[in-house]
């Protein structure tokens, strides 16, 4: 087998390919052949959550030999050829299960949204689904291993489906031998909207039950997150390495009372916008040569609400999938406020809002 794939991935046979490639005729053969790309087959689904209107569901994929395998906290690009639709849609998902090795089964569990069609395909989908995918990505990771434990305690604060990534983190230690009682406490403090939106609730009875030093604290209902209650819990949290994912206002929250402070990683699935003050002008789209009113909306979004179908991965300024040429005019990157007025440069559109007159090609 290592020979053959020596031999799919050599110049001759990309020669001999051109310009489809070895991965296309491989495909044909056996989806879960190929030489560079990556694929994935659902070899199970389990229903989290059924809540009306977002069901929860966690899918495990069997990834081709070329997967490289997933630091805890990485996330993936999923591409889904949608029944009806011309073109392969992808969205970014959090990699919910321990680190993987090469070629080995990891997990997404995925939360399906009322806009979004990939999200509420695969909540819905059946085993033997073909997915495309990327390999994994993102910084959002545990740096430390049973081998390389440290002397800090760890925390991790999550909202909804924020809670997947640190549930990589979480099980990634607990199976690697983890124990807290070495030094390194861990607490794990979530927010969900109620009992039955809670993801993951019989996992994490047993590890609260468990004797393996990990504090959960679950937060149903009307509790959002609040500096005071998490100075009663982790008294040093100033000085806790931690790690935050959620909803973007909860992550606001979290921000101001860290205030800065490194040993604070933050994700969050939807940007935290900043003020772009009064929007005027007009978003030129260049190449379908239609001009909209500027809402000071993101251009992503503005694209949509004029007919148009964009390309985007994450809608979050992670995966670039939906980089595009602005040719004239001003833009505010609505995660950090600073705004650029270079012609011709390539821009996030799914995180850049127009000030004044935008010209995108689109």
């Amino acid at each position: 087998m290592i020979a053959m794939t020596r031999i799919a991935r050599s110049r001759t046979v990309a020669a001999l390919t051109s310009p489809h490639g070895v991965d296309h005729y491989l495909s044909r053969v056996n989806p879960m052949w190929a030489a560079h790309e990556v694929r994935g087959r659902v070899v199970a689904v389990t229903r989290e959550t059924e809540t009306a209107g977002a069901p929860v569901a966690t899918l495990t994929v069997q990834p081709t030999a070329t997967w490289r395998g997933h630091r805890a906290g990485q996330y993936v690009q999923v591409g889904l050829d949608l029944p009806g639709s011309a073109r392969r849609m992808t969205r970014c998902f959090s990699i919910s299960s321990a680190a993987s090795g090469a070629g080995e089964e990891f997990t997404l569990t995925i939360r399906a949204h009322a806009e979004g069609q990939v999200s509420k395909y695969l909540v819905d989908a059946e085993p033997g689904q073909l997915l495309h995918l990327t390999q994994a990505q993102g910084v959002f990771t545990l740096p430390v291993s049973p081998a390389t434990p440290g002397i800090d305690p760890l925390l991790f604060i999550t909202g909804g489906s924020g809670i997947t990534p640190a549930m990589s983190m979480v099980r990634t230690l607990l199976r690697d031998g983890y124990d807290g009682r070495a030094g390194r406490p861990v607490t794990f403090l979530h927010y969900a909207r109620s009992q039955a939106d809670q993801i993951f609730a019989d996992e994490l009875a047993r590890i609260a039950a468990d004797d393996n030093d990990v504090a959960v604290h679950l937060r149903h209902g009307d509790a959002v997150f609040h500096e005071l209650e998490l100075r009663r819990l982790v008294p040093g949290y100033r000085d806790t390495d931690t790690w935050a994912c959620g909803p973007a206002g909860m992550i606001d929250l979290v921000r101001e009372a860290y205030a800065d402070n490194p040993r604070l990683r933050l994700e969050l699935f939807k940007p935290s916008t900043t003020s772009s003050g009064a929007a005027e002008g007009d978003l030129t789209f260049d190449k379908t040569d239609r001009q909209v009113t500027n809402t000071g909306a993101s251009i992503l979004e503005q694209a949509e609400e004029a007919g148009l179908s964009p390309v985007f991965g994450c809608r979050m300024g992670i995966c670039f999938s939906c980089t595009t040429r602005k040719a004239e005019g001003t833009v505010r990157n609505v995660l950090t406020g600073s705004e650029s007025s270079l012609p011709d440069e390539d821009i996030q559109i799914c995180v850049s809002a127009p000030v004044g007159d935008c010209v995108v090609d689109l």
